[in-house]
């Protein structure tokens, strides 16, 4: 055998053999909850991904917490890593504000530092601005530019088609949602530029980080750089426009980054302009992958429970009859949608465990409308504490636009009542969720 081939074999054996020796003497000294780290770098990466992609991530977290309880240690994708599980875990993460989380090494590199990562003082400042930013009083302005993108949406892509796909027209919907707010009146031309590198950014999330051409990582790490550098140069035109109309007397926060800048030149937070571009990030990332999974599964769960639906029409119906052929939606209407907002799914470890909720994998909207009956820290859809997701708001009414003129306009039908779902991250129907659609009539004097 050539001595080349010889020592690259050895080599390949060695290495592995040395890290996880290495890794294992340099925590060996820490107080860690039980568990095992795995193959160094790896861990337990692939079999998460494999639980994820085959549906079967619940068994997974419960084979762990029955092997080592409800807190262990683990490798995930390049970084070591806790599972935490249950009531207690979910109050102890959501209450403590001088936590510090620091992400896995795939999330670091792809989104940077952002609100997920702060704790103490810096996560009390930039939480009070996002939430300012996303607050019921911003968003009563922001009702009238999703009102907007939906009208326009549904008009283009459902309006006169027999057959669509939800998935993807749910994903496109929420991010150009997203991206009007963030970006205001540039909106347009910043989600073109979005559209290709953004969902390759989001899709390398869950992924090892390993920097090797055409995979999944470095596909998405060459998204994510080529995102930064656009967001980067929009926050310093934005910058010196905003220095430009302090300086006249005059400013005006349409987007998030003129907003951020204010509030830093008014001494609210100390964020570099790298930081205000990784919170953009954050929000792009949850505005555009929750809610567009959230309407998906939506549609897919109506479409079994005529009686929910007709209960959601009914709603729907009666605030459409009040309104004229051009009337936007308006905060007071959206707050009318009471019924419809009980009805999503929210799955965790804690939402499954069917000691706190009865037979939990079926699809009972009733179960969250008594939410006093419900042990705290027990269903934690958006957090709690000062870890609640700042943009709770914004994806609700983001939906409830959304789902106001896809029942008011529509009927749909799944085309493959067996299709299943993957997570990679977040659930994703195998087909992307194609439906056959039959136009409503809608009710007298309803909006067009």
């Amino acid at each position: 055998m050539d001595s080349s081939i010889l020592l690259a074999l050895l080599l390949a054996l060695f290495i592995p053999i040395l890290l996880h020796l290495v890794t294992r003497f340099k925590y060996s000294s820490y107080n860690l909850p039980p568990g095992s780290l795995g193959f160094p770098f790896v861990g337990q990466s692939i079999s998460f991904l494999r639980a994820l992609r085959s549906n079967t991530d619940h068994q997974w977290y419960q084979g762990r917490i029955s092997k080592y309880g409800p807190v262990s240690k683990m490798w995930l994708f390049g970084s070591p890593a806790v599972l935490m599980a249950g009531p207690a875990a979910n109050r102890f993460i959501f209450s403590n504000k001088d936590l510090l989380f620091t992400g896995t090494r795939s999330m670091n590199l792809l989104s940077g530092r952002n609100i997920l990562m702060l704790s103490s003082e810096e996560l009390k400042q930039v939480r009070g601005a996002l939430q300012n930013f996303l607050s019921p009083e911003m968003l009563i302005r922001y009702v009238s530019k999703m009102d907007e993108e939906v009208r326009r949406h549904v008009k283009v892509n459902w309006v006169g088609h027999k057959t669509v796909k939800v998935l993807p027209l749910a994903k496109r919907l929420t991010l150009d949602i997203i991206c009007s707010v963030i970006f205001g009146q540039e909106a347009g031309s910043v989600r073109e530029a979005l559209a290709t590198d953004f969902p390759a950014m989001v899709r390398a999330a869950l992924s090892i980080p390993v920097k090797i051409p055409f995979t999944r990582f470095s596909r998405g790490l060459s998204a994510s750089q080529r995102i930064r550098k656009l967001l980067r140069g929009i926050a310093r035109e934005r910058e010196t426009l905003l220095q430009q109309q302090q300086a006249h007397g005059a400013s005006a926060a349409d987007d998030f980054f003129t907003y951020m800048l204010a509030l830093r030149a008014e001494g609210a937070h100390s964020l570099t302009v790298e930081d205000i571009v990784d919170n953009a990030i954050f929000l792009l990332i949850a505005g555009y992958e929750t809610t567009s999974v959230l309407i998906t599964f939506m549609l897919w769960h109506l479409d079994k429970e005529p009686e929910v639906l007709a209960k959601i029409t009914e709603e729907q119906d009666e605030i459409a009859r009040n309104k004229g052929p051009e009337d936007a939606l308006t905060w007071d209407d959206v707050s009318r949608m009471k019924y419809t907002w009980k009805v999503f799914t929210a799955q965790s470890v804690t939402h499954l465990d069917a000691n706190i909720f009865p037979e939990p994998s079926n699809f009972d909207p009733a179960r969250f409308e008594n939410n006093s009956s419900i042990p705290p820290y027990c269903f934690v859809p958006f957090g709690g504490g000062p870890r609640m997701c700042p943009g709770n708001e914004f994806a609700r009414t983001e939906t409830l636009v959304t789902m106001h003129y896809l029942v008011t306009q529509f009927r749909w039908k799944l085309c493959c009542k067996e299709e299943s779902y993957e997570k990679d991250p977040s659930p994703m129907p195998l087909l992307g969720l194609p439906v056959e659609l039959e136009p409503r009539c809608l009710p007298e004097n309803a909006h067009a």
